[in-house]
């Protein structure tokens, strides 16, 4: 059995699926991949059903009655990555934002010294490409603005392009994480840093989608910029604790 779990949310991501997933089973490494679906109007879960009869076992897929967010999406997929046994977990997204040849850095930074391994855009100057100058500078200022908010150590603060060693997510109480959509990416490095895990960023090009339609949205962006202070006030006062 594979020892490392590829786990991606879809939400009508016909136009990516199978080409992601042969992508993924193409790389020199013995990845399993697990599809999180949010109940695709689109036919996403169908595809994946059908790429199952030719991939077997190593590509699994858990359907959810709707759409819930990218958080808990994440946090049902590393409880069945926890269940299965897995020993290092990826999230990574469905639309080539992320190259899936970077899964090999990724997974050699956790294999090495990291326990949180982070795809970054911004640790060698900004490396994104295809997005208007306007949202390069949102998303580079809000790393900025959580970095000095949190005094986290990382440039990349939003990255959604990680590896985690399994016993940094049985460490967490994912039950206490609070948020749902991209904020979640914050929240769960600033816990595992909190909880004295170490992060290492492992420098990436991010694209942006070439198929597909964006899920980014102005309550996300909302969420993000004021829920960090919560997130900083809840790690000050000792409510990020282990999970018992």
């Amino acid at each position: 059995m594979s020892d490392a779990l590829i786990i991606i949310p879809t939400y009508n991501e016909k136009e990516n699926i199978e080409r992601m997933v042969r992508k993924v089973f193409s790389l020199p490494a013995d990845f399993h991949l697990l599809i999180v679906d949010d109940g695709s109007p689109d036919g996403t879960g169908n595809i994946v059903k059908t790429l199952q009869h030719e991939f077997g076992a190593k590509l699994h897929l858990l359907e959810r009655a709707g759409k819930n967010g990218l958080g808990t999406a994440y946090i049902a997929g590393f409880g069945y990555a926890l269940q299965k046994g897995y020993d290092y977990i990826f999230e990574m997204d469905c639309d080539f934002s992320h190259n899936p040849d970077d899964l090999l850095k990724l997974y050699e930074a956790c294999k090495t010294d990291a326990d949180l391994a982070i795809g970054s855009r911004y640790l060698t100057g900004v490396n994104v490409v295809n997005w208007p100058m306007s949202r390069v500078l949102l998303s580079y200022f809000a790393s900025v603005y959580v970095r000095w908010v949190t005094r986290m150590p990382i440039r990349d603060a939003t990255a959604g392009f990680k590896c985690y060693r399994r016993n940094v997510l049985e460490t967490i109480d994912l039950d206490r994480i609070k948020f749902k959509g991209y904020a979640f990416q914050i929240e769960m490095k600033f816990v595992a840093w909190k909880l004295g895990f170490k992060l290492k960023e492992v420098p990436i090009i991010f694209t942006e989608r070439l198929e597909g339609t964006s899920k980014m949205s102005g309550g996300i962006i909302r969420e993000a910029a004021f829920g960090v202070i919560d997130m900083v006030l809840r790690g000050w006062f000792g409510k990020i604790k282990p999970r018992k």
